[in-house]
């Protein structure tokens, strides 16, 4: 028998086991029995945590009412506030997406090879959910919702710690799922949401080996940077997103503008939102000031370059550390090239590996710009804000990858699998 004080689990020998590694174990034991359940049966619980959403939006709201108001007395910007709010049509969209990935085709329990080999061994290669997975992340709570869909529609346990910001929300979260689980074939145990909003509950997941399979950080540079460089466990990294859209001499000046200003103020607060507007001289002469007469009317703080500066007066003199800044704000840098080269060295130094953009109707440098740019994501003419799961037909995202081993991009949920190998024989020995 045991209890749990605090965030603490006092075991039968009076010991005490941290909530960390007490709902992790929890999940392990889960995740043995959610790789043998059926596509159906996972998705009817997707179904069911949807349902049970909509059902208990008004509690939701109520939660994310305290974290709100939280928020406010601790000085936190609107632009972080409005990633954190829910009301009835966000929690509605949500639960859409729950469905959605219910629709999605199940990636685990695929024979992706098959090997005969002379000796007559069948050797088959299969897809496989990871195991546990941990998921560390900030304010947003969908991120909650989002990752426990794709973790449990692949077979995987998740253990999710989120931000102090929204622990009343993500708190209530957990329980409408876990409740709704319950009445499932899914163990409800195979989602996890950790409650101590103290640093070491973090310190403690990322060196959880043999507990967890992997951690994912979902969230700005220092909580990424924290879990690389800090994690024993596995880590597939998701990225900061420094993302840049390049206006190219010959763009169409009405697309390009439309594009820049979606790229930055259609969700600010979010990772594949524009920071850097790199411009070409002579769009520059021709445009600039008219694109950043409609940025200013959107409230958008403009900082630039000296030669900005004398076409836009009102743009502050940028320095090196705003170029390198994600600021998930209605803040934009400026930076005029003379040539695609400068563009695509910019983007080297600053860049973020994520989400970056041309604006031309130049094929050469549009297929140039594609293949040189190294990022998850490379657009010719489109707004850097479609890197998104949803919007890349995935359903949900559980984050996206801006490194090149396993995953890369917005990881849905093939990105969650693994694979193992299936040798079938009749009773031959090796030689």
């Amino acid at each position: 028998m045991s209890h749990v004080q605090g965030n603490e689990q006092v075991l039968a020998n009076g010991a005490t086991q941290s909530e960390v590694r007490t709902k992790a174990a929890l999940a392990g034991t889960a995740a043995r029995q959610m790789a043998t359940l059926s596509t159906d049966a996972k998705n009817a619980a997707l179904l069911a945590m949807a349902d049970a959403l909509n059902t208990e939006a008004a509690s939701l709201i109520e939660a994310n009412r305290e974290d709100l108001e939280r928020g406010r007395a601790n000085g936190t910007g609107e632009s972080l506030l409005d990633r954190l709010m829910l009301d009835e049509a966000r929690i509605a969209s949500i639960a859409d997406a729950l469905r959605l990935v219910a629709d999605l085709p199940d990636p685990t329990g695929k024979v992706l090879e098959t090997i005969e080999r002379p000796n007559a061994l069948r050797i088959e290669k299969v897809s496989v959910p990871l195991g546990v997975i941990g998921i560390v992340y900030e304010a947003r709570p969908n991120v909650t919702v989002d990752a426990a869909a794709l973790c449990l529609k692949t077979g995987n346990a998740v253990v999710l710690r989120g931000g102090s910001a929204a622990l009343s929300t993500n708190k209530r979260i957990a329980e409408v799922l876990r409740a709704a689980l319950a009445r499932t074939a899914l163990p409800a145990d195979a989602l996890q949401v950790i409650e101590d909003a103290s640093r070491s509950s973090v310190d403690e997941m990322l060196k959880l080996n043999g507990l967890l399979d992997v951690i994912i950080p979902r969230g700005g540079r220092s909580l990424i940077d924290n879990v690389v460089q800090n994690a024993t466990v596995p880590v597939i990294e998701t990225g900061a997103g420094v993302c840049h859209t390049y206006i190219d001499a010959s763009a169409n000046a009405t697309m390009a503008e439309e594009i820049a200003i979606n790229a930055k103020v259609q969700r600010p607060s979010v990772c594949n939102s524009m920071e850097t507007l790199i411009v070409h001289e002579d769009f520059a002469k021709r445009n600039l000031r008219e694109l950043a007469d409609r940025l200013l009317e959107k409230n958008v703080e403009l900082r630039g370059d000296e030669q900005t500066a004398s076409l836009v007066p009102e743009a502050k003199i940028a320095t090196e550390e705003d170029y390198g800044t994600e600021y998930n704000d209605y803040i934009l840098n400026i930076k005029i090239v003379s040539e695609l080269d400068e563009a695509t060295a910019h983007i080297a130094k600053f860049g973020t590996k994520h989400s970056e953009c041309i604006v031309t109707e130049n094929d050469a440098n549009a297929v140039r710009f594609l293949n040189e740019v190294d990022a998850a994501a490379v657009y010719h003419n489109a707004s850097t804000r479609f890197t998104d799961g949803f919007e890349f037909g995935f359903g949900a995202e559980i984050g996206i990858s801006t490194q090149k081993l396993h995953a890369r991009g917005p990881m849905g949920l093939p990105a969650l699998t693994s694979s193992k190998y299936r040798i079938y024989g009749s009773g031959q020995i090796r030689q």
